[in-house]
């Protein structure tokens, strides 16, 4: 990869300052290089640069890489997060090759990861994936209205509290994706609308933690961490543009 030792000291630079703007110490915020489309070589490189969290959006591609990365790494593991949608056929996958599931976006599909990570014998940590903007597109639960609609925030609240008690899962927090625009004012009041759910969510069920808001790509990431973002999910600029003979 060219550079990539500037791209990624641009990438937390950026962090930085926007952490800073809103009294943030940067160091809450951790970054994920998704790799998504990219070889391993390409990973080895950012984890060689000091990345130490990668995030795939495919069960089966991180499948095929993870154990190619981890080949041909002389340090420490890195962590890996599944930052994409996860089909049920898909969750012992899921469950054997990635640390983190950011992407809990039904009932159905944790009780199959709470499943295997009980035959696994581990404790796995997964955020619940909201969908904040109501776009018909996004994954997630549907969280457009929940402040509002008693009907939605009853659906919700009971969606939690079920995932929240399934064994071999520990709910982390929540995850969501902004609607892709060209300015990134426009979908702060998505990041804003994940934090002040997961903050209902805390006060209401105080047991979980819930320490992480997965939210900010690369178009948005900085105002993703002026609304309190922990964890944000970049890719293009780090890695570059997706390479064109993947999907």
């Amino acid at each position: 990869m060219v550079d990539v030792a500037h791209k990624l000291a641009q990438v937390q630079e950026r962090i930085g300052e926007a952490a800073l703007r809103v009294g943030r110490d940067p160091g809450e915020v951790t970054l994920v290089a998704v790799s998504k489309t990219h070889p391993p070589e390409a990973v080895v490189a950012v984890y060689q640069a000091g990345v130490r969290h990668f995030g795939e959006n495919r069960v089966e591609e991180g499948m095929a890489k993870i154990p190619a990365v981890h080949v041909a790494l002389a340090g420490p593991r890195p962590t890996w997060h599944m930052v994409g949608h996860v089909q049920s056929r898909k969750a012992q996958e899921a469950v054997a090759h990635f640390d983190y599931v950011h992407s809990v976006d039904r009932v159905k599909i944790a009780r199959r990861l709470s499943r295997f990570a009980q035959e696994a014998g581990r404790t796995l940590p997964v955020l619940l994936e909201c969908n904040v903007s109501g776009e018909a597109s996004k994954f997630g639960f549907d969280a457009r209205n929940w402040e509002g609609d008693a009907g939605q925030r009853g659906a919700l609240f009971a969606a939690v509290e079920e995932v929240s008690a399934l064994p071999g899962l520990l709910v982390q927090g929540l995850m969501t994706m902004a609607p892709l625009v060209s300015d990134p004012e426009i979908v702060r009041p998505v990041f804003v609308g994940l934090r002040v759910l997961r903050d209902a969510l805390r006060e209401r069920y105080p047991d979980c933690h819930w320490p992480h808001l997965s939210m900010g790509m690369t178009d948005d990431f900085e105002v993703a961490v002026e609304e309190g973002a922990t964890m944000v999910r970049i890719g293009r600029a780090i890695f570059g543009e997706r390479r064109s003979d993947q999907c």
